[in-house]
């Protein structure tokens, strides 16, 4: 049975964009076929708010699909209208185990009766609302009436109220009659007294009304012109009209300005723009906005054109004024390529709605099957719940700070950046980033090299390690970094996007090592996570260290959610074959048994048998693991590497990993050609790691170190 929740807003402008972002995430979470339906669309152009949804959670549903009829259709037929919104409802429900319905946007439909129109096709579709009532510019009594007449609206046509979300809480203004002091401006207790259903309350965050450069594009019918695309995703913070010489432009610049200038004046202000942009000591705009429809003098367009220009230029015919009046008008909206508003938004929901209570009140129980979307959202669960401070070794990297500004709006973890700090602060401005909550620390800050080099000399003089050397040693990042998180000044790394994975590791091996280090690829399938290991480190175990690597990587993969059933893989299963490698799976599987009886394992067993309940049955009958196996221990490296290869690219599997084990605390490693995504989900990952009561520093590990 689809279960299904109808996000509905009494007035324009009410936010209820993060509401429904949130609660497709927190659905995604629960189950593995998350739909989005928007029953009333405008015709001719593709609806912000669908596409946001299937690009963001990866919707394999076309957008027709998800859209009803047009306002136009509404106007013509309000009750056929009606009909074939139940219909294209009932349609999309069919491919679906829950959908999340965003109800009109006040445009067309007329204000003083949209928001009972919305309860009505709630009623028809048979979903429960989320009743979203804007606080923006309202005094607690003011939204507690607010909140009951919609209630009482939607109970008039027969709707059941969900829960009431009150968004754009503004700091100080929603306080309840009688409270003793200003209450938070997230606090819902005893704003709407007695209320049946639970209230929450999202606070006011300019950001979201803040309009993307792509919206300041799509308003006054532009074109890209150069620079980067990327940057269409940016925030405008504010915009200018720069109708003066360059220097009094450059005067009244702010951080984040959209600059607007006529095209033939271009020539004589756009390279100085560009210039300013990446001046560490000017402000970083947003863009730069061509009026007029002039084409550039050959000499300039061409310079532009060769320069690798920082940030998105949009060229538009209509003229000045016409283009201020038209832009000063936009409010932000979500769109695909705004990334950022879109992590705010998911943020934010997150932080101040009660899922739990939600998806109890909806009766959604957790599907048995675990899609990677599900297993990521997993990730930044654990990873928020504990958050953790990470260290990121290449702070200059610009796909590190794209990473790390999803990872602090998300509220994934707390992070340390290395690096010149005038470089970042400049590179994240020119990007369009905001990083101001992460710690930027350079490896040559003298106090920090000097504790950190009697830290390795400590740990390093059985070597021979001088502080003498060891304070060249430390400005390395990858020591650097490693020797915070060995001091505890972090509680893990990630590096490797710009270095070789022996130039990340190798630290770790040395200060954090506490036995045998090896590694596992958790395999996202389409319905399901297994658990590869070593596929990354150990190029030929013996039988005792591939037993080590079967019950560390059983302990990983419980961490994560993974029931560990483990298969240790050979050409031959059972007794049926013979031979030096079969043997030594054989002995192996025997010392995980005498090591940790509480442990499911069976080996040697080949892929097939252990993955598939048929072949299980005929190979291997009466096995607790054949057939339904969740950790793969492979019995060496060239086996391993393959095999998650060949299953992430013939299977379509998503591979997150190498993940370390065997370190006291958690260092992980990024491929030189890793996405933002990956950086995201790995951080993820090493936060999740983390332990509690991490060993203490001086005791078993050093001894351990003293040994590589």
């Amino acid at each position: 049975m689809t279960r299904s929740v109808y996000v509905a807003a009494g007035e324009a402008e009410s936010n209820k964009g993060t509401v429904a972002l949130g609660l497709v995430e927190l659905l995604s979470r629960q189950v593995g076929a998350v739909g989005v339906f928007r029953p009333v669309v405008r015709a001719g152009r593709e609806d912000g708010l669908i596409a946001t949804v299937r690009s963001r959670f990866q919707l394999a549903i076309p957008y027709e699909a998800c859209a009803g009829v047009t306002y136009d259709e509404v106007h013509a037929d309000a009750d056929r209208a009606a009909g074939d919104i139940v219909a294209r409802y009932r349609a999309l429900a069919g491919q679906c185990d829950a959908i999340v319905v965003i109800g009109t946007d006040y445009t067309d439909v007329g204000a003083p009766t949209e928001f009972g129109f919305n309860a009505r096709l709630a009623a028809d579709l048979g979903t429960p609302v989320i009743n979203v009532v804007s606080g923006r510019g309202r005094t607690a009594a003011q939204v507690s009436a607010a909140v009951e007449l919609s209630s009482r609206e939607l109970a008039h046509h027969h709707a059941r109220e969900l829960a009431v979300v009150v968004t754009r809480a503004e700091p100080g203004a929603l306080t309840p009659a009688g409270a003793p002091s200003p209450a938070p401006p997230t606090a819902a207790e005893g704003l709407v007294p007695d209320h049946p259903t639970p209230v929450f309350l999202l606070p006011e965050e300019p950001s979201l009304r803040a309009p993307t450069v792509a919206d300041l594009m799509d308003a006054c019918d532009g074109r890209f012109f150069l620079g980067e695309r990327d940057g269409l995703g940016r925030e405008a913070n504010a915009l200018m009209v720069g109708a003066m010489s360059l220097p009094n432009i450059l005067l009244r610049c702010t951080e984040g300005v959209a600059v607007i200038i006529p095209s033939d004046r271009a020539a004589a202000l756009l390279p100085g723009l560009v210039a300013a942009h990446t001046a560490p000591s000017f402000p970083a705009l947003s863009a730069v906005v061509l009026t007029g429809g002039t084409d550039l003098p050959a000499p300039v367009d061409r310079l532009l054109h060769d320069m690798a220009v920082p940030l998105p230029v949009i060229a538009t015919d209509h003229d000045t004024f016409d283009t201020a009046t038209r832009l000063s008008a936009v409010e932000g909206r979500f769109t695909p390529e705004a990334t950022g508003k879109i992590d705010t938004a998911l943020r934010l929901f997150a932080a101040h709605v009660d899922g739990r209570l939600l998806l109890e009140r909806l009766d959604i129980a957790k599907t048995d099957v675990v899609t990677p979307l599900m297993f990521e959202y997993e990730l930044l669960d654990r990873a928020r719940a504990r958050r953790r401070h990470i260290v990121l070794p290449e702070g200059e990297e610009p796909r590190i700070l794209r990473a790390a500004d999803i990872l602090l709006r998300r509220g994934v973890a707390d992070l340390t950046l290395l690096g010149d700090a005038e470089r970042i602060r400049t590179q994240a401005a020119q990007l369009g980033l905001d990083l101001d909550a992460a710690r930027v620390l350079s490896p040559f800050d003298a106090e920090l090299r000097e504790r950190l080099a009697r830290e390795y000399a400590a740990v390093r003089a059985h070597r021979g390690m001088t502080v003498e050397l060891a304070r060249d040693t430390v400005t390395d990042v990858s020591y650097f970094g490693t020797l915070m998180v060995h001091t505890g000044m972090a509680d893990g790394m990630v590096s490797g996007a710009a270095h070789t994975t022996a130039h990340t590791i190798r630290p770790a091996f040395e200060i954090l090592r506490l036995g045998l280090v090896s590694s596992v690829f958790f395999m996202c399938l389409a319905d399901r996570v297994l658990v590869y290991g070593d596929c990354a480190v150990n190029p030929d175990p013996t039988a005792e260290q591939l037993a080590d690597i079967a019950i560390s990587s059983a302990g990983t993969a419980a961490m994560f959610g993974v029931d560990p059933r483990i298969a240790m893989l050979s050409y031959s299963t059972g007794v049926s074959g013979a031979g030096a490698d079969v043997d030594k799976v054989r002995a192996a599987t025997e010392l995980v048994r005498e090591r940790r009886p509480d442990l499911e394992v069976e080996g040697p067993i080949q892929y097939d048998a252990a993955v598939d309940p048929a072949v299980a049955l005929a190979k291997m009958p009466g096995s607790t693991v054949a057939g339904r196996a969740t950790v793969f221990v492979v019995p060496d490296l060239n086996t391993g590497n393959n095999l998650y290869k060949a299953v992430q690219r013939s299977a379509g599997a998503v591979a997150v990993g190498p993940v370390l084990q065997g370190l006291r605390k958690p260092v992980n490693d990024l491929s030189r050609g890793a996405t933002v995504a990956d950086i995201v989900t790995t951080v993820a990952v090493t936060a999740a790691q983390a332990e509690d009561d991490p060993t203490p520093q001086n005791q078993a590990p050093q001894k351990a170190a003293a040994r590589s």
